[in-house]
């Protein structure tokens, strides 16, 4: 079967169910009682006879600016924050404060109200919320909890996968997702929420049966200038919890006390690793790891559940999936899902696509991994991971960039993390997107120290001379785009997989290239 956003059904809105659903500040335009809604979008591009056109505003334009091209092409009404100076009198114009939380609120009754009948999981932090996302949609469906899943840049519902163009969509499109979910017999919907849906509103109004903490490293300061304005984003997720809700935190990571801090005791969940900080003050209900033993291929473990321990393996290697896999395991708990029913089903999940994902099986004398790292603390953690894994590893190369249009600060620094914790690093482009490749990696090289490291802008060529050079125990790491399936460059995204490179490469280069190897001697 296939789905798309665009076959969701959808019930139409009379005037009075519109009005209903916004709190409006002044109405102009036709208001008879002939108004029906048959679509909602905030692109005019995509504006039928019939159309709510939302104008939002958005980072690079005005929505306000293309109200006059929405109704050209036959919108029925249109919601913002200014009426425009020439109104057109065969259109229903509804001011509101906010049009983002007017497009949630529209979108929810729009498509049936669907997001009230799925228990809804949002995972925030930095890093780990796909691989945890993508844990706790696995175990629940392996235990009879039908779930679909929302993140980066994928929707997935049963066999059916749907491209999104964001970690989290617009509200209408997310609503539209839910109706779908509904529609396959789901009974659950586990959503990444990134900070910049949560201040965008793309949220708004929902109701999470379970709201989960990772970390909160540097990320995203172009968007929120200071780390405590990045926190306070993440925070509201927790905001939005159902009155039977519970919430799920890291607490090793020290910002679980300010992001639990509005949530009462009894619905709190903390997760810890042996050795890790002390469980938050208000927790009421604890859930621990141990790590037995590492291996570049998996980690066992023992999760210590309130009435028993039960030791696991899982395919998933390092500390950092060690704590994604405990808090998915306190979602399970929260869901009255048995300690065995948990770890049976999280110890059958192999890899998570993009994600500390084994490209090479090791039968070429090295082993090859790729990782969408692309915040320091991501790259440095892997990296660590990766140099302290078993068996020994004789070198570690590290092929990476930065994305282009993105927080600049953080170049240098994961130029530094790089040349400090590999043998061989190869900067390369990641998505320049609009800026210049060759000045993105200038800032990268700010950081580097040592001399163990040479610049290759096309990010093919980067990954054919990492792979000629390797040698027996070597283990390579291509980082930054993960599960991504193609490369965007000066607004076109171009087919581009580091996964299909790779594979290539090792097929033609199972020998290596002495000459190439030896530029980064």
């Amino acid at each position: 079967m296939t789905l798309s956003i665009k076959s969701a059904r959808r019930q139409a809105l009379h005037l009075d169910m519109l009005l209903d659903a916004v709190d409006s500040l002044a109405l102009a335009g036709e208001v008879g009682q002939g108004v029906v809604v048959r679509d909602i979008t905030i692109d005019s591009r995509e504006v039928l006879p019939g159309s709510l056109f939302v104008a939002v505003r958005g980072y690079c334009t005005d929505g306000h600016r293309f109200m006059s091209s929405a109704v050209d092409r036959g919108a029925a009404v249109v919601i913002c924050e200014e009426f425009p100076p020439d109104m057109a009198p065969s259109c229903l114009y509804i001011q509101v404060a906010d049009a983002r939380k007017a497009l949630a609120e529209v979108a929810r009754l729009f498509y049936g109200n669907a997001a009230d009948r799925l228990k809804i999981i949002g995972v925030t932090g930095t890093n780990g919320k796909t691989t945890t996302a993508r844990l706790i949609t696995a175990m629940l469906n392996a235990n009879g909890i039908p779930a679909g899943y929302i993140g980066t840049n994928l929707c997935q519902i049963g066999e059916c996968d749907i491209p999104l163009d964001r970690t989290t969509p617009e509200a209408h499109e997310l609503h539209a997702l839910f109706t779908l979910m509904v529609e396959a017999g789901c009974r659950a919907a586990v959503m990444e929420v990134s900070s910049h849906a949560l201040v965008l509103q793309r949220v708004y109004g929902i109701r999470f049966h379970a709201a989960l903490f990772t970390n909160l490293t540097r990320e995203h300061l172009d968007f929120h200038t200071t780390m405590d304005e990045y926190a306070s984003a993440k925070q509201q997720l927790f905001d939005q919890l159902a009155p039977e809700g519970f919430a799920v935190f890291n607490s090793d990571d020290s910002f679980a006390v300010q992001m639990a801090s509005r949530v009462a005791p009894e619905k709190i969940y903390c997760c810890t690793l042996q050795g890790g900080v002390p469980p938050l003050a208000r927790c009421r209900h604890h859930v621990e790891a141990d790590i037995l033993g590492s291996t570049l291929a998996s980690s066992r473990v023992a999760l210590h559940f309130p009435e028993r321990v039960i030791t696991m393996q899982v395919g998933l290697p390092g500390s950092f999936n060690v704590m994604n896999v405990l808090e998915a395991a306190a979602v399970g708990v929260g869901m009255a899902l048995s300690p065995e029913e948990i770890c049976h089903s999280l110890s059958a999940i192999t890899a998570v696509d993009g994600r500390m994902e084994r490209v090479s099986d090791g039968s070429q004398g090295y082993s090859v991994f790729v990782d969408y790292a692309h915040t320091p603390d991501a790259l440095f953690k892997v990296l660590e991971t990766l140099r302290h894994l078993k068996p020994a590893v004789s070198r570690l190369v590290v092929v990476f960039g930065c994305g282009g249009n993105r927080d600049r600060s953080k170049r240098p620094a994961m130029g530094h993390i790089a040349s400090e914790a590999a043998d061989v690093v190869i900067l390369t482009s990641d998505n320049p997107r609009d800026e210049e490749p060759e000045r993105i990696l200038d800032e990268i090289e700010r950081g580097m120290t040592g001399a163990h490291y040479m610049r290759i802008s096309d990010r093919a060529e980067a990954i054919t001379w990492a792979v000629a050079m390797l040698r027996e125990g070597d283990v390579l790491l291509v980082a930054g785009k993960g599960h991504e399936r193609f490369q965007e460059i000066a607004g076109v995204k171009y087919p581009f997989s580091d996964q299909e490179h790779l594979l290539r490469n090792m097929r033609i280069n199972g020998a290596g290239d002495p000459a190439k190897e030896s530029v980064c001697r």
